[in-house]
């Protein structure tokens, strides 16, 4: 750890991974986290004005660490607005990069699996090309590059098929389809490594602690930061509704062909995240230990509703 605790700015708090960073976060120092009324991430003028200082009770602080969890993730959604797609994925990024860079910060940023097309058949790992298809998968890409230009200490974390309680995912629709029909109908032919914001938020922690403790610029660079393990999201769901106790729900396979999206999706997209374990020292999580804790939390969390009243 520093000596003094450090100035972290928080992009994308109120969003899966970043709401989950929250608290892992704190444990390094003051997080800053400024919300849409503050900056406007299609703005790079605000962008850039949040990210180059922070305010605190005693002054004014450049931050040690910006963390930018924010993101543009609606794989269809960016067919249709691709201008603002390119702005959140691709520009903002830039801006937030260019301002660590400025002020000597630390830049963690979030990247996809997507900016790969899936024909391979085996993990990707951090040296394979990317060969993005859709205006998400693109502008993700653009994003990662735009970092990596504009900054010389810049940690960009590629995950994949998020989930947590929040925003739209697809254990929330599974376990919502589930009060719906007890047959439904799950895509088997695409394969990934689920994670859980959860645990994808104590992972980035300890990268963040790393980098502020020892500050080394060897550290700087690309990382994969998924669970072990793959399925498909029909074996995602058996998995989902075994956990929550649905034993009255039966998942269907089907094909990627019996659904019509306005996006294209890679048919596999596992990553090797055996980079970021030894460079971090993290440990290997299967994705199906991670769905457990997420449905222990989620258990906790409801269990102590009922016992507020």
């Amino acid at each position: 750890m520093p000596d003094a605790p450090a100035s972290i700015l928080l992009f994308g708090a109120t969003g899966q991974v970043g709401h989950a960073l929250r608290r892992p976060l704190a444990a390094l120092g003051t997080v800053h986290t400024p919300g849409r009324a503050a900056v406007d991430l299609t703005d790079l003028t605000s962008v850039r004005e949040a990210a180059t200082s922070v305010r605190e009770a005693a002054g004014e602080h450049e931050p040690d660490l910006i963390v930018n969890a924010a993101a543009y993730t609606d794989v269809d959604g960016a067919e249709e607005e691709p201008g603002r797609a390119a702005q959140i994925n691709a520009e903002a990024p830039r801006a937030l990069a260019e301002a660590a860079q400025d002020v000597g910060a630390w830049c963690v940023h979030y990247s996809t699996d997507y900016v790969f097309d899936g024909t391979k058949r085996a993990p990707y790992t951090e040296a394979d090309a990317p060969h993005p298809i859709g205006v998400y998968a693109r502008t993700k890409r653009a994003g990662e590059k735009a970092v990596q230009a504009a900054s010389d200490r810049h940690v960009i974390l590629r995950t994949s098929w998020m989930y947590s309680r929040r925003r739209s995912n697809f254990v929330k629709a599974m376990l919502r389809l589930a009060d719906e029909t007890d047959r439904p109908t799950v895509v088997d032919d695409q394969i990934g490594v689920p994670t859980w914001a959860g645990w994808c938020a104590g992972a980035t922690a300890s990268v963040c602690e790393r980098l502020l403790a020892e500050d080394d610029g060897a550290l700087a660079g690309l990382y994969h930061l998924v669970g072990t393990g793959q399925t498909s999201w029909y074996g995602l769901a058996r998995a989902v509704f075994a956990q929550f106790g649905r034993t009255d729900v039966t998942a269907q396979p089907v094909s990627s062909g019996e659904y019509e999206t306005a996006a294209p999706r890679p048919a596999y997209t596992v990553l090797d995240a055996s980079r970021a374990r030894a460079a971090f020292d993290l440990p290997a999580t299967t994705w199906t230990a991670q769905l457990a804790r997420f449905r222990e939390h989620v258990q906790a969390a409801d269990g102590a509703r009922v016992a507020r009243g």
